[in-house]
Order: C-alpha cells, then sequence, then structure tokens
C-alpha cells in the first residue's frame, strides 16, 4: 500500500497543510544533471520541511529544442535543466534515490505552449508542475491568448489523464504573480483563482493557488484571506492549498535588505495560511543563485517559520489586514468571467477582449491597456485607472504614472528594506 509520504507533491502538501506546516521550496535549475542532482540532494538534506524544484531553461520554455540541444552538445551554460533535451535515462538516473518518500519534486517552467514538457515529465515519473493560460502567457511573450488556453487546457487534460488514485497529478497557478509587481491584489486573487478553476474544469486533482507578497504585509494578509475565502467557496470539493512567493519584483541589493524581506515573507506565510512558500535569496539582485545560496534562503525562512508558529501560538500577529473590499472586487471579476461563457477558456478569451480583465502595464497584445495602478502613500498598491474592470465601489482619483513614478514605485520595496 502506499503511504502518504510515497505518493507524491500533492499528498506532500496535504500533509503539511493538516499538521499547520510550511513547506520552503527553491526556484533552482542546472544544465549539468550532476550538479542538478547535487542541488536536489542539498535542498532535500537541509535543516527544513522541503519539496525539490526542477527549473527549466528558457530554450525548452519557448520549445526551441534544437538549441536547447545544441548548447549541451557545445557545454554551453543554460539558465536552467533542459529537460525535453537530456536523454530519458540521464534524468532517471539524476533523480534515482533522491526524489522518494518526503521529498517529491516540481517541474518549474514558465511556458505558454507546455506540451512538451508536460509528456516529458510523464515519462520520467514528474507528476507537479506549475503555471496557467494567462500567467504564462501574457508577461512572458507574445503567444496569442486563444493559443495559450488551448494548449493548457490539453496540457491539464493529459495531467488528469496521469492521475491515480495514490498519486493524483498537481498543477500550481502562477496567476497569483502576475508581472511580479505593480498588479492590484484583487487581480492578482481573481486570476489566480480563475486558473484553478480552469485546471479543475479540466480534471486536475490537486492544485495550489499562489500569491505573491508585495508592497503593503497588512494588505497581502487580506489579499490571502480573500484567496482562502474564494478557494473555499468555488473549489470546496478539490485538494486546494496556498503557495506564497516571496517577492517577485526588484530586490534589495543590500545583504540585510533582502534577508529582512525574505523573513517577512516566512512569517506571512505562517500569518496568512499558506502551506508553501517559494524564497528568494540574498543574491537574487546580482546574479543567479547558487546551491549554497539556496540552501540559505532556506534554512533562514524554516528558522522564520518556526518563530512564526511560535508567535501565533502564542497569541502574537504580523499586522492587522487591511480592510479595503479586495474580496469583493476580486469577486466581481471572477464572476464576470463565469457568467461570459460555460467553458472557461473561451469565458477568459471574452473577459480579456473586452477589458474585464486587464493587466496595468503588461505590453502584450491581447490585454486592453486601460488600467494602471500605483503604489499609494500608505505602501498599498491601488488602482490609478480601472478600464473596464467590473469593480465597484471607491476609487482613487486617476492620474497618468510618469516615467520616474513609475521606476520609483518599481524599486519601492527594495529601497525600503534597504534602508532599513
Amino acid at each position: 500500500m502506499t503511504s502518504p509520504a510515497d505518493s507524491g507533491f500533492a499528498a506532500r502538501l496535504g500533509d503539511a497543510r493538516q499538521n499547520g506546516l510550511v513547506i520552503v521550496q527553491p526556484r533552482m535549475g542546472f544544465a549539468d544533471p550532476s550538479v542538478m542532482r547535487a542541488g536536489l540532494t542539498a535542498v532535500r538534506d537541509a535543516r527544513a520541511t522541503t519539496v525539490g524544484t526542477i527549473t527549466l531553461d528558457s530554450y525548452t520554455r519557448v520549445g526551441d529544442l534544437r538549441s536547447a540541444k545544441a548548447a549541451l552538445r557545445d557545454r554551453t551554460d543554460l539558465n536552467g535543466y533542459p529537460l525535453c533535451s537530456h536523454e530519458e535515462d540521464t534524468t532517471l538516473a539524476m533523480l534515482a534515490n533522491v526524489r522518494g518518500p518526503g521529498f517529491p519534486i516540481q517541474v518549474r517552467h514558465g511556458s505558454a505552449m507546455p506540451g512538451h514538457i508536460i509528456e516529458a515529465m510523464a515519462r520520467v515519473g514528474l507528476d507537479s508542475t506549475e503555471g496557467g493560460p494567462v500567467s504564462y502567457c501574457l508577461p512572458y511573450g507574445r503567444t496569442p491568448l486563444r493559443s495559450a488556453v488551448i494548449e493548457w487546457a490539453w496540457a491539464c487534460d493529459r495531467l488528469a489523464q496521469l492521475a491515480t488514485v495514490d498519486r493524483p497529478t498537481h498543477l500550481e497557478s502562477f496567476g497569483g504573480c502576475l508581472l511580479g509587481q505593480l498588479c492590484p491584489p484583487s487581480l492578482l486573487v481573481a486570476v489566480s483563482v480563475l486558473e484553478g478553476l480552469f485546471f479543475a474544469q479540466h480534471g486536475v486533482p490537486s492544485i495550489s493557488l499562489s500569491y505573491a507578497q508585495q508592497t503593503h504585509p497588512g494588505q497581502d494578509l487580506e489579499a490571502l484571506a480573500a484567496l482562502r475565502r474564494l478557494m473555499d467557496e468555488l473549489l470546496p470539493s478539490l485538494d486546494t492549498h496556498i503557495v506564497l512567493y516571496t517577492y517577485m519584483g526588484v530586490f534589495p541589493r543590500t545583504r540585510r535588505g533582502a534577508l529582512a524581506l525574505l523573513d517577512e515573507s516566512a512569517r506571512l506565510a505562517v500569518f496568512g495560511g499558506a502551506s508553501r512558500l517559494i524564497v528568494k535569496t540574498v543574491v537574487e539582485s546580482s546574479r543567479i543563485p547558487s546551491i549554497a545560496d539556496n540552501v540559505e534562503a532556506l534554512e533562514r525562512a524554516e528558522c522564520e517559520v518556526q518563530r512564526a508558529r511560535l508567535m501565533r501560538a502564542n497569541g502574537g500577529h504580523l499586522c492587522e489586514p487591511t480592510q479595503s473590499g479586495l474580496y469583493e472586487e476580486a469577486r466581481a471579476i471572477i464572476d464576470t468571467v463565469r457568467s461570459l461563457h460555460p467553458d472557461l477558456g473561451r469565458g477568459l478569451l471574452q473577459a480579456f477582449g473586452r477589458g474585464l480583465v486587464d493587466v496595468p502595464y503588461c505590453l502584450h497584445p491581447d490585454t486592453s491597456g486601460k488600467t494602471r495602478s500605483r503604489v499609494g502613500k500608505d505602501g498599498r498598491l491601488e488602482w490609478t485607472h480601472i478600464g473596464s474592470l467590473p469593480i465597484r465601489g471607491p476609487r482613487p482619483a486617476g492620474h497618468a504614472v510618469g516615467a520616474s513614478e513609475l521606476s520609483r514605485m518599481l524599486r519601492y520595496v527594495a529601497d525600503r528594506f534597504d534602508a532599513m
């Protein structure tokens, strides 16, 4: 009989949620199988509650497998593991005696067209990945949204086919990290839930909904509470989890600032009810992190998670959640998209076509480009122009955001933590 520890990524997350734990996870990938193996082994053996990550390279992400194979042949370095270009036996040997009870591995990639990646995962027995038809299309290139929706529908169907009772496949929406920064949390929450509903419509049995740490911890707590409420309301019978990302925008340049930001994300994960935290390292602003950098970040986050759990058990709190109507905004967007068509993929296409979902500062041709946002005086992200978004309630007075203000907003978090 398969034990929970043996039954893959979904079971590992379920165990964490049941026991009130926070799994810490790196964003790490190396082209050389021996280095990738060493990285996974180091993560497994870190003094932290971890799962493994294989982050794929940029060529594989965009389907340019010819260039990925040429890089391997010429020993040219890549910025991730070329899963589709290494021989299957090579990957299986890399994974041997590394993955196993208590240490499942997720494939992370960034592909708007992930079919080749899903098949490569299936061939080597990996059962978890992430992305989505919106979140892995709009920020990453110019792939038509319609093409991404069709491809992700196929990918979800395939993941559903690969699932078994003892080993359900797992898919994580990247929607809560859309563009990484300057996207008001109500839209992040709405897109994450919409992608989760899309996954569920296509039969994926286990789902994580994501949210990325933003500019104001009280607003982040409100967003995570809204995400949890919407997840429970709209996906009540599915195996669901929340995953939090350490800030995805411009990172602090100083070691002290970077560690303080990582610490805040760990506390936010605990008090916001996340089952998993995707960490960043102290060198994010200057270079690709090494294995040692990743292990340091994992162990640092684990220590802060344990301190926060103790603080919560003793009645402490991180800060007061804001009360800005974030849930109501997210729910209005979600309900509008769902009302457009029974097939959520078609509903998403119609919503973007009519500007009912519109991502600020996104240059993709399938967005209307009429929404804008800013970092308010109190540090919260707020709308300045809502375009055709179906949201109600008080709205900030609109004004044009100039280049200098935009640059200052992009550096807001890094500058604040570097100054601490």
